[in-house]
């Protein structure tokens, strides 16, 4: 056989190896190991926290930064509403006149017009010698009837009227029943004067809410609601 041939033949049952090592020496070499591991470890773990102290930092600055820049544009604006007080106040003003003057005038009817209106009505030989007016306040509602097929009324206009003619009283109220806001009216009295011979006539009307001029509302025109 060559000397290859043995070299490279199967030994079976080779040399023994004796560890001597005391076992406190193995124990202290694994107690190394164990040591290297855990200070990798911890050293992975504080790598790890410091990146996220850093991720926490760098987001913590950022929103610093916003803050400030929100608080210095929140300062800009309330100068820039300084500059423009007095404007606010000015149309804060013209608000609470605007509603004060719908207030006020919520009641209110053109009487003017009103009693032109019911001039108009009269026939041609009768002519409004005195009129009173009653009406109602935005302050106090207005007293109502309370007597039966009395409509509701906001005001009541009572006038006389006088004529050489004895006047055609029915006909007359049916004319004032076309006025706008008209409720009810009521015929007083006819008496004729001997001497001068003039009849002397009186009328109590009740006017309702379609009579209000609306002066101030700015949502709608009254004269195109009266319209059909």
């Amino acid at each position: 056989m060559s000397r290859r041939a043995k070299d490279e033949a199967l030994v079976i049952g080779g040399d023994q190896r004796l560890d001597l090592l005391p076992p406190e020496v193995r124990a202290e070499r694994r107690g190394q190991q164990q040591r290297r591991r855990l200070s990798l470890g911890v050293v992975g773990v504080a790598v790890i926290v410091g990146l996220l102290v850093g991720s926490a930092t760098a987001l913590s600055l950022t929103a610093q930064a916003d803050l400030a820049s929100e608080q210095a544009r929140t300062a800009t604006l309330l100068t820039d509403q300084g500059q423009y007080f007095a404007v606010r106040a000015l149309q804060n003003r013209v608000t609470l006149t605007e509603a004060a003057q719908r207030v006020g005038a919520s009641t209110e009817i053109d009487w003017t017009d009103y009693l032109g209106a019911v001039q108009n009505t009269l026939p041609s030989s009768v002519a409004i010698s005195s009129v009173q007016v009653d009406s109602a306040t935005p302050l106090a509602a207005y007293a109502q009837a309370t007597a039966p097929l009395q409509g509701v009324r906001v005001a009541t206009v009572s006038f006389t009227a006088t004529s050489a003619l004895l006047p055609d009283i029915p006909a007359w109220l049916s004319a004032l029943g076309t006025l706008d806001g008209f409720a009810d009216a009521l015929p007083g009295s006819v008496a004729l004067d001997q001497t001068t011979g003039i009849y002397t006539v009186t009328i109590t009307m009740h006017v309702n809410d379609l009579a209000f001029a609306h002066r101030f509302d700015p949502t709608s025109d009254p004269k195109e609601e009266k319209q059909p």
